[in-house]
């Protein structure tokens, strides 16, 4: 009764969580990109990205802030919703904004709302063993969930800044077992931000559910950047990890079917995009 949600027209159906556990499984690499309207999205899909987010980053590449602090679930939902319209293929997941998530009861309400009102396919959300009891309540009530790890931008003031995380041996330990933790809390897939390869390297392979990387190394089961960096729009100092993908190339749509094509064959990341 499922097969038109499934293929849809396509010659391969949908991204879904499995696909993604699988691709796991295989070693091949998962290529995913925020996006914040229709438009991009459809040129996301069309190159073959697996996963799309659609990131609270949009407070600073959409809404000019400094932070995603001022980033409201509203902010989110009405952005995926037009990103949701844009793809047919990648797998969708949104956003949970900066104190969207205090304690269970809000943390599915919202989550609820990115869902049906959004149309997300799972939603993410920051923090490692302060979230351990809203992630096993969200997934005893059915909703996929990525959990952040690493550099963290929504607590940005408390960090004092975008630093790299876990280069302290302690703080990579706990950071590897906040990623199990999480992981048996039925979180469906970690992402990994800002951290040394050799901490994207071992988290990943503690676990079972795949890993994201941005800023994590060349050894996670996918990469994510953001839309607005590789198309070389983003105004102001760009983080380490970001490689422009316009030069050579004389179309957005060029840019980002070789930013996938680098993806999976692993040519991105390249070593002067890493840390240690």
């Amino acid at each position: 009764m499922y097969t038109q949600l499934q293929q849809r027209g396509m010659a391969e159906p949908p991204v879904n969580i499995a696909t993604l556990r699988s691709m796991k499984g295989k070693a091949e690499p998962i290529a995913c990109l925020t996006a914040y309207d229709a438009s991009y999205a459809m040129l996301i899909d069309s190159v073959g990205t697996d996963l799309v987010l659609v990131g609270d980053s949009l407070g600073m590449v959409i809404q000019g802030h400094d932070t995603t602090v001022p980033v409201t679930v509203d902010d989110i939902i009405y952005h995926t919703r037009n990103v949701a319209r844009g793809l047919r293929r990648a797998f969708l997941v949104a956003d949970m904004p900066f104190m969207s998530y205090r304690n269970s009861d809000q943390a599915l309400e919202n989550a609820v709302a990115l869902m049906q009102e959004g149309g997300a396919m799972m939603i993410k959300l920051e923090g490692g063993d302060s979230q351990i009891d809203i992630v096993e309540y969200l997934a005893r009530h059915d909703i996929p969930i990525c959990a952040h790890l690493g550099l963290k931008p929504q607590s940005v003031h408390k960090i004092g800044g975008f630093k790299v995380q876990g280069r302290d041996p302690e703080q990579a330990k706990h950071m590897i077992d906040s990623a199990k933790r999480l992981q048996n809390a039925g979180a469906d897939i970690v992402l990994l931000e800002c951290v040394p390869n050799e901490v994207g390297a071992a988290v990943t392979k503690s676990l079972e559910v795949p890993v994201i990387g941005i800023g994590a190394g060349p050894d996670v089961d996918g990469q994510i950047l953001v839309l607005y960096d590789i198309l070389d729009i983003t105004i102001g100092r760009t983080p380490r990890f970001v490689r422009n993908f316009m030069p050579g190339h004389n179309s957005p749509g060029e840019a980002l079917h070789a930013y996938v094509s680098a993806v999976k064959d692993r040519s991105y990341p390249a070593p002067e995009h890493c840390f240690s």
